[in-house]
């Protein structure tokens, strides 16, 4: 499944499926974005239960800045709606393939319990 353009409009509806969410934060002038660009894409077709998402930091900078990215390309992984992993820099497909292998394993349910626990502890 090819890469889907992640806007202002419908980020929220993409997050707050079901399932899991990579997105690739980037723009059009950055070289390291373009050399990552084949590999996010091939990992979108290799994972095709896994919705695979693009952010031109560009024309989204709203969307950019509520998420705090500083540095591009930077990729992020949700579930079920929750943030799981943030990283800038380009990821190798095979470490692409291993996180996703990771998120997959997770226990949601344990997830969302320490999420609230901190919540809790704050």
């Amino acid at each position: 499944m090819k890469p889907v353009v992640i806007t202002e409009q419908n980020l929220e509806q993409t997050l707050t499926k079901p399932g899991i969410v990579i997105l690739d934060f980037w723009a059009p002038w950055c070289g390291p974005c373009r050399s990552f660009a084949p590999i996010f894409e091939s990992a979108a077709e290799r994972h095709s239960d896994v919705v695979f998402g693009k952010v031109n930091t560009d024309e989204e900078q709203e969307l950019a800045g509520s998420f705090g990215i500083s540095s591009i390309p930077t990729v992020m992984v949700f579930r079920d709606g929750i943030g799981l992993f943030q990283q800038a820099g380009m990821l190798p497909a095979q470490a692409i393939d291993k996180l996703l292998d990771q998120v997959r394993g997770l226990n949601m349910d344990e997830v969302r319990k320490e999420i609230e626990a901190q919540g809790k502890a704050e």
